[in-house]
Protein backbone atom coordinates (compact mmCIF):
# COMPACT_ATOMS: atom_id res chain seq x y z
CA UNK A 1 0.00 0.00 0.00
CA UNK A 2 2.83 2.39 0.65
CA UNK A 3 3.61 2.30 -3.10
CA UNK A 4 0.05 3.15 -4.01
CA UNK A 5 0.01 6.25 -1.85
CA UNK A 6 3.27 7.47 -3.30
CA UNK A 7 1.90 7.12 -6.83
CA UNK A 8 -1.23 9.10 -5.87
CA UNK A 9 0.91 11.89 -4.46
CA UNK A 10 2.93 12.02 -7.69
CA UNK A 11 -0.28 12.21 -9.75
CA UNK A 12 -1.62 15.04 -7.60
CA UNK A 13 1.61 16.94 -8.09
CA UNK A 14 1.38 16.49 -11.85
CA UNK A 15 -2.21 17.74 -11.87
CA UNK A 16 -1.17 20.81 -9.89
CA UNK A 17 1.68 21.48 -12.29
CA UNK A 18 -0.60 21.06 -15.31
CA UNK A 19 -3.16 23.40 -13.73
CA UNK A 20 -0.51 26.01 -12.97
CA UNK A 21 0.84 25.70 -16.51
CA UNK A 22 -2.63 26.13 -17.99
CA UNK A 23 -3.19 29.21 -15.88
CA UNK A 24 0.12 30.66 -16.99
CA UNK A 25 -0.69 30.01 -20.65
CA UNK A 26 -4.15 31.55 -20.26
CA UNK A 27 -2.68 34.61 -18.58
CA UNK A 28 -0.07 35.06 -21.27
CA UNK A 29 -2.71 34.64 -23.96
CA UNK A 30 -4.92 37.25 -22.33
CA UNK A 31 -2.04 39.69 -22.03
CA UNK A 32 -1.03 39.13 -25.64
CA UNK A 33 -4.63 39.57 -26.88
CA UNK A 34 -4.99 42.78 -24.89
CA UNK A 35 -1.75 44.08 -26.35
CA UNK A 36 -2.94 43.32 -29.88
CA UNK A 37 -6.29 45.03 -29.25
CA UNK A 38 -4.69 48.14 -27.81
CA UNK A 39 -2.16 48.30 -30.66
CA UNK A 40 -4.85 48.13 -33.38
CA UNK A 41 -7.07 50.73 -31.68
CA UNK A 42 -4.30 53.30 -31.39
CA UNK A 43 -3.90 53.87 -35.18
CA UNK A 44 -7.67 54.25 -35.54
CA UNK A 45 -7.69 56.98 -32.93
CA UNK A 46 -4.83 58.72 -34.70
CA UNK A 47 -6.64 58.54 -38.06
CA UNK A 48 -9.74 60.09 -36.55
CA UNK A 49 -7.73 63.01 -35.23
CA UNK A 50 -6.04 63.76 -38.56
CA UNK A 51 -8.63 65.71 -40.71
CA UNK A 52 -7.90 66.60 -44.32
CA UNK A 53 -8.35 70.36 -44.79
CA UNK A 54 -10.96 71.39 -47.42
CA UNK A 55 -9.56 72.51 -50.78
CA UNK A 56 -9.06 76.20 -51.13
CA UNK A 57 -11.71 77.90 -53.30
CA UNK A 58 -10.36 78.60 -56.77
CA UNK A 59 -10.70 81.82 -58.72
CA UNK A 60 -13.93 82.73 -60.50
CA UNK A 61 -13.93 82.35 -64.27
CA UNK A 62 -16.46 83.01 -67.03
CA UNK A 63 -18.65 80.06 -68.03
CA UNK A 64 -21.58 79.78 -70.45
CA UNK A 65 -25.03 79.92 -68.87
CA UNK A 66 -26.57 78.09 -71.84
CA UNK A 67 -25.48 76.36 -75.03
CA UNK A 68 -23.85 78.91 -77.36
CA UNK A 69 -23.79 77.74 -81.00
CA UNK A 70 -21.34 79.13 -83.52
CA UNK A 71 -22.24 82.71 -84.45
CA UNK A 72 -24.04 83.57 -81.19
CA UNK A 73 -23.74 87.24 -80.25
CA UNK A 74 -22.72 87.46 -76.58
CA UNK A 75 -25.00 89.42 -74.26
CA UNK A 76 -25.10 89.86 -70.49
CA UNK A 77 -27.29 86.75 -70.05
CA UNK A 78 -24.94 84.44 -71.99
CA UNK A 79 -22.13 84.26 -69.41
CA UNK A 80 -21.58 84.27 -65.65
CA UNK A 81 -18.64 84.04 -63.21
CA UNK A 82 -18.29 80.75 -61.35
CA UNK A 83 -15.64 79.39 -58.92
CA UNK A 84 -13.28 76.89 -60.55
CA UNK A 85 -10.65 74.52 -59.05
CA UNK A 86 -7.34 76.33 -58.88
CA UNK A 87 -5.37 73.46 -60.37
CA UNK A 88 -7.67 73.35 -63.40
CA UNK A 89 -7.58 77.05 -64.27
CA UNK A 90 -5.82 77.60 -67.59
CA UNK A 91 -4.14 80.69 -68.89
CA UNK A 92 -6.80 81.15 -71.61
CA UNK A 93 -9.69 81.51 -69.15
CA UNK A 94 -11.32 84.85 -68.31
CA UNK A 95 -10.60 85.52 -64.61
CA UNK A 96 -13.03 87.78 -62.73
CA UNK A 97 -10.40 90.17 -61.41
CA UNK A 98 -8.82 90.53 -64.85
CA UNK A 99 -11.90 90.71 -67.11
CA UNK A 100 -13.94 93.71 -68.22
CA UNK A 101 -17.34 92.18 -68.98
CA UNK A 102 -18.46 95.20 -71.02
CA UNK A 103 -15.76 94.47 -73.60
CA UNK A 104 -17.15 90.99 -74.20
CA UNK A 105 -20.69 92.16 -74.94
CA UNK A 106 -21.31 92.02 -78.66
CA UNK A 107 -18.50 89.56 -79.39
CA UNK A 108 -19.30 86.50 -81.49
CA UNK A 109 -18.78 82.85 -80.57
CA UNK A 110 -16.26 81.25 -82.93
CA UNK A 111 -16.63 77.68 -81.61
CA UNK A 112 -19.67 75.98 -80.10
CA UNK A 113 -19.73 76.15 -76.27
CA UNK A 114 -21.88 73.89 -74.09
CA UNK A 115 -23.68 75.10 -70.97
CA UNK A 116 -21.31 75.35 -67.99
CA UNK A 117 -18.16 75.21 -70.13
CA UNK A 118 -15.50 77.88 -69.49
CA UNK A 119 -15.09 80.62 -72.08
CA UNK A 120 -11.58 80.85 -73.53
CA UNK A 121 -9.74 83.71 -75.20
CA UNK A 122 -9.84 82.11 -78.64
CA UNK A 123 -13.53 81.15 -78.52
CA UNK A 124 -14.84 84.65 -79.34
CA UNK A 125 -14.21 87.23 -82.04
CA UNK A 126 -14.35 90.89 -81.10
CA UNK A 127 -15.89 93.67 -83.13
CA UNK A 128 -13.33 95.06 -85.52
CA UNK A 129 -11.31 91.84 -85.69
CA UNK A 130 -10.73 90.30 -89.07
CA UNK A 131 -13.49 87.85 -89.93
CA UNK A 132 -15.83 89.16 -87.23
CA UNK A 133 -18.95 89.37 -89.41
CA UNK A 134 -18.17 86.07 -91.12
CA UNK A 135 -17.96 84.41 -87.69
CA UNK A 136 -21.37 85.84 -86.76
CA UNK A 137 -23.02 84.23 -89.77
CA UNK A 138 -24.68 80.84 -89.57
CA UNK A 139 -23.12 78.41 -92.07
CA UNK A 140 -24.79 78.84 -95.47
CA UNK A 141 -26.15 82.31 -94.68
CA UNK A 142 -25.27 85.77 -96.04
CA UNK A 143 -25.05 89.26 -94.53
CA UNK A 144 -27.16 91.96 -96.21
CA UNK A 145 -27.40 95.67 -95.29
CA UNK A 146 -30.64 97.58 -95.80
CA UNK A 147 -31.31 101.31 -95.26
CA UNK A 148 -33.78 102.40 -92.58
CA UNK A 149 -34.81 105.57 -90.77
CA UNK A 150 -35.95 106.36 -87.25
CA UNK A 151 -39.54 105.66 -88.29
CA UNK A 152 -38.91 102.48 -90.26
CA UNK A 153 -36.29 101.16 -87.80
CA UNK A 154 -38.55 100.93 -84.71
CA UNK A 155 -37.08 104.20 -83.39
CA UNK A 156 -33.76 102.56 -82.51
CA UNK A 157 -35.23 99.81 -80.32
CA UNK A 158 -33.71 97.09 -82.52
CA UNK A 159 -30.42 95.63 -81.27
CA UNK A 160 -27.98 93.06 -82.69
CA UNK A 161 -29.28 89.57 -81.93
CA UNK A 162 -32.95 90.57 -82.21
CA UNK A 163 -35.26 88.97 -84.77
CA UNK A 164 -37.44 91.09 -87.03
CA UNK A 165 -39.93 90.95 -89.90
CA UNK A 166 -39.39 93.08 -93.01
CA UNK A 167 -42.33 95.06 -94.43
CA UNK A 168 -42.35 96.56 -97.94
CA UNK A 169 -44.53 99.63 -98.68
CA UNK A 170 -45.01 100.80 -102.27
CA UNK A 171 -47.32 102.64 -104.70
CA UNK A 172 -48.65 100.61 -107.65
CA UNK A 173 -49.65 102.89 -110.54
CA UNK A 174 -50.96 100.16 -112.83
CA UNK A 175 -50.84 102.41 -115.92
CA UNK A 176 -54.35 103.72 -115.40
CA UNK A 177 -56.02 106.96 -114.45
CA UNK A 178 -56.48 108.08 -110.87
CA UNK A 179 -54.26 107.79 -107.80
CA UNK A 180 -52.00 104.71 -107.50
CA UNK A 181 -52.74 101.76 -105.27
CA UNK A 182 -50.99 102.01 -101.91
CA UNK A 183 -50.04 98.64 -100.49
CA UNK A 184 -47.90 97.29 -97.64
CA UNK A 185 -46.88 93.65 -97.33
CA UNK A 186 -44.68 91.52 -95.08
CA UNK A 187 -42.07 89.99 -97.35
CA UNK A 188 -39.73 88.33 -94.79
CA UNK A 189 -40.18 86.86 -91.34
CA UNK A 190 -37.81 85.88 -88.52
CA UNK A 191 -34.72 87.70 -89.81
CA UNK A 192 -31.77 87.93 -87.37
CA UNK A 193 -30.13 91.33 -86.90
CA UNK A 194 -26.32 91.21 -87.02
CA UNK A 195 -25.50 94.90 -86.66
CA UNK A 196 -27.03 98.38 -86.60
CA UNK A 197 -24.84 100.80 -88.54
CA UNK A 198 -21.43 99.46 -87.43
CA UNK A 199 -22.47 98.46 -83.91
CA UNK A 200 -22.71 94.80 -83.07
CA UNK A 201 -23.49 95.11 -79.35
CA UNK A 202 -25.82 96.86 -76.93
CA UNK A 203 -23.31 98.43 -74.54
CA UNK A 204 -24.66 99.99 -71.37
CA UNK A 205 -24.24 103.64 -70.52
CA UNK A 206 -22.98 105.19 -67.29
CA UNK A 207 -26.33 104.55 -65.61
CA UNK A 208 -26.22 100.83 -66.45
CA UNK A 209 -28.96 101.10 -69.08
CA UNK A 210 -28.56 100.44 -72.79
CA UNK A 211 -28.88 103.76 -74.64
CA UNK A 212 -31.40 103.94 -77.48
CA UNK A 213 -29.76 105.29 -80.62
CA UNK A 214 -31.24 105.70 -84.06
CA UNK A 215 -29.40 104.23 -87.02
CA UNK A 216 -29.49 104.50 -90.80
CA UNK A 217 -28.58 100.93 -91.82
CA UNK A 218 -29.25 97.46 -90.49
CA UNK A 219 -27.23 94.38 -91.39
CA UNK A 220 -29.27 91.17 -91.28
CA UNK A 221 -28.66 87.48 -91.84
CA UNK A 222 -30.36 85.97 -94.90
CA UNK A 223 -30.25 82.99 -97.22
CA UNK A 224 -28.75 83.61 -100.69
CA UNK A 225 -32.25 83.76 -102.21
CA UNK A 226 -33.58 86.16 -99.58
CA UNK A 227 -30.49 88.33 -100.09
CA UNK A 228 -31.53 88.73 -103.73
CA UNK A 229 -35.09 89.55 -102.71
CA UNK A 230 -33.90 92.23 -100.30
CA UNK A 231 -31.73 93.80 -103.01
CA UNK A 232 -34.74 94.12 -105.33
CA UNK A 233 -37.12 95.22 -102.55
CA UNK A 234 -34.93 98.25 -101.83
CA UNK A 235 -35.58 99.51 -105.38
CA UNK A 236 -39.32 98.82 -105.28
CA UNK A 237 -40.42 100.77 -102.21
CA UNK A 238 -39.68 101.56 -98.58
CA UNK A 239 -38.55 98.86 -96.16
CA UNK A 240 -39.71 98.90 -92.53
CA UNK A 241 -38.70 96.69 -89.62
CA UNK A 242 -41.16 94.91 -87.35
CA UNK A 243 -39.62 93.71 -84.07
CA UNK A 244 -40.51 90.17 -83.02
CA UNK A 245 -41.27 89.09 -79.45
CA UNK A 246 -38.60 87.92 -77.05
CA UNK A 247 -40.07 84.38 -77.08
CA UNK A 248 -39.04 84.10 -80.74
CA UNK A 249 -35.33 84.48 -79.89
CA UNK A 250 -32.78 81.74 -80.75
CA UNK A 251 -32.63 80.31 -77.21
CA UNK A 252 -36.36 79.49 -77.39
CA UNK A 253 -36.50 78.34 -81.01
CA UNK A 254 -33.49 76.11 -81.52
CA UNK A 255 -32.98 74.08 -84.65
CA UNK A 256 -31.95 70.43 -84.16
CA UNK A 257 -28.53 71.28 -85.58
CA UNK A 258 -28.13 74.37 -83.38
CA UNK A 259 -28.62 78.02 -84.16
CA UNK A 260 -31.74 80.02 -84.82
CA UNK A 261 -34.38 79.11 -87.40
CA UNK A 262 -33.69 80.47 -90.87
CA UNK A 263 -35.68 83.47 -92.17
CA UNK A 264 -38.58 82.72 -94.48
CA UNK A 265 -40.24 84.64 -97.30
CA UNK A 266 -43.93 85.53 -96.92
CA UNK A 267 -46.32 86.47 -99.71
CA UNK A 268 -49.63 85.89 -97.95
CA UNK A 269 -49.97 89.00 -95.78
CA UNK A 270 -50.66 92.44 -97.30
CA UNK A 271 -52.85 95.48 -96.69
CA UNK A 272 -54.08 98.02 -99.28
CA UNK A 273 -55.09 101.62 -98.84
CA UNK A 274 -58.73 100.66 -99.22
CA UNK A 275 -58.46 98.39 -96.19
CA UNK A 276 -57.52 101.43 -94.09
CA UNK A 277 -59.60 104.25 -95.58
CA UNK A 278 -62.75 104.32 -97.68
CA UNK A 279 -61.15 107.05 -99.76
CA UNK A 280 -58.30 104.83 -100.95
CA UNK A 281 -58.12 102.12 -103.56
CA UNK A 282 -58.29 98.39 -103.09
CA UNK A 283 -57.30 97.60 -106.67
CA UNK A 284 -54.80 98.70 -109.29
CA UNK A 285 -56.04 101.66 -111.41
CA UNK A 286 -57.59 100.54 -114.67
CA UNK A 287 -56.64 101.87 -118.12
CA UNK A 288 -59.27 103.14 -120.58
CA UNK A 289 -59.37 101.60 -124.04
CA UNK A 290 -57.71 103.78 -126.67
CA UNK A 291 -60.17 105.73 -128.82
CA UNK A 292 -63.12 105.12 -126.55
CA UNK A 293 -65.20 107.89 -125.12
CA UNK A 294 -64.80 108.97 -121.58
CA UNK A 295 -66.52 106.78 -119.10
CA UNK A 296 -70.00 107.81 -118.20
CA UNK A 297 -70.42 109.47 -114.87
CA UNK A 298 -70.63 106.83 -112.17
CA UNK A 299 -69.28 104.09 -114.44
CA UNK A 300 -66.93 101.54 -112.92
CA UNK A 301 -63.29 102.40 -113.55
CA UNK A 302 -61.79 99.29 -112.03
CA UNK A 303 -62.74 95.75 -112.75
CA UNK A 304 -63.37 92.86 -110.40
CA UNK A 305 -60.53 90.99 -112.10
CA UNK A 306 -58.04 93.40 -110.49
CA UNK A 307 -58.66 92.24 -106.95
CA UNK A 308 -55.31 92.95 -105.34
CA UNK A 309 -51.73 94.02 -105.79
CA UNK A 310 -51.02 90.90 -107.85
CA UNK A 311 -53.49 91.90 -110.59
CA UNK A 312 -51.99 91.96 -114.08
CA UNK A 313 -53.11 93.56 -117.31
CA UNK A 314 -54.93 96.82 -117.80
CA UNK A 315 -58.63 97.23 -117.16
CA UNK A 316 -60.77 98.99 -119.77
CA UNK A 317 -64.15 100.64 -119.42
CA UNK A 318 -66.91 100.27 -122.02
CA UNK A 319 -70.34 101.56 -121.06
CA UNK A 320 -71.46 99.87 -117.90
CA UNK A 321 -69.53 96.65 -118.53
CA UNK A 322 -65.93 95.94 -117.59
CA UNK A 323 -63.52 94.29 -119.99
CA UNK A 324 -60.04 93.01 -119.08
CA UNK A 325 -57.34 93.16 -121.77
CA UNK A 326 -54.08 91.25 -121.24
CA UNK A 327 -50.94 92.42 -123.02
CA UNK A 328 -50.33 95.57 -125.02
CA UNK A 329 -51.64 94.20 -128.32
CA UNK A 330 -55.16 93.51 -129.40
CA UNK A 331 -55.27 90.06 -127.86
CA UNK A 332 -58.36 88.16 -126.79
CA UNK A 333 -60.52 89.89 -124.21
CA UNK A 334 -62.72 88.38 -121.56
CA UNK A 335 -65.98 90.12 -120.75
CA UNK A 336 -66.76 90.43 -117.08
CA UNK A 337 -70.14 90.70 -115.49
CA UNK A 338 -71.82 94.09 -115.99
CA UNK A 339 -71.04 96.54 -113.21
CA UNK A 340 -73.80 98.63 -111.77
CA UNK A 341 -73.03 102.35 -111.85
CA UNK A 342 -74.16 102.61 -108.25
CA UNK A 343 -71.41 100.17 -107.14
CA UNK A 344 -68.60 102.56 -108.06
CA UNK A 345 -67.90 104.01 -104.65
CA UNK A 346 -65.18 106.32 -103.48
CA UNK A 347 -63.23 103.37 -102.12
CA UNK A 348 -62.38 102.14 -105.65
CA UNK A 349 -61.49 105.53 -107.15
Amino acid sequence: MPGTKAEERRMDSRKILLLVGALLVAGMTAVFARTLTAGSAAPQAGAAVIVTPPPEPGPEILVATRALPVGTIIDSASLKFQPWPKELVGGAYFLKDQTDMSKLLGTVVRFAITAGQPLTQGAVVKSGDRGFLAAALTPGMRAVTVPVSAQTGVAGFVFPGDHIDVVLTQDVAGGGDGPPLKVSETILRNVRVLATDQRTDGQSGNDGKTPIQTFTTVTVEATPKIAEQLAVAQTVGTLSLSLRALADRPEDLQNPGGGAPAPVADRASYVTGGDISRYQRRTVPGRQREGSASAAPGAATTGPAATGPAATGPVTTEGFGVRVARGSGGGPKADAAPASPTNSGAGDQ
